[in-house]
């Protein structure tokens, strides 16, 4: 049997259920990492992206457990999910 795959949450479907499996910041910013998970992005939760900004796709609105929040693009690519079925 194959491992699940993981993607970056920036990469999810619109609407596509998925659940965190990794959280972990830049190089350049690792305090990302502590501050996605205060704010409730945990290994086992689940999330969905609800929308992308027109202009790029920035801001991305995510939904996480029963809140929603306004991420960044390079914010989002910190977290990685496994898709499930919708």
């Amino acid at each position: 049997m194959t491992a699940p795959t993981t993607t970056p949450l920036d990469s999810t479907p619109l609407g596509q259920p998925a659940v965190i499996c990794a959280v972990s910041a830049p190089t350049h910013a690792p305090e990302w990492s502590s501050w996605l998970e205060e704010i409730g992005f945990i290994v086992g939760e689940r999330v969905t992206v609800m929308t992308r900004g027109a202009f790029g796709g920035d801001p991305l609105v995510v939904r996480v457990g029963h809140s929603t929040f306004a991420l960044r693009r390079a914010e989002a690519a910190c977290v990685l999910v496994r898709l499930e079925q919708p």
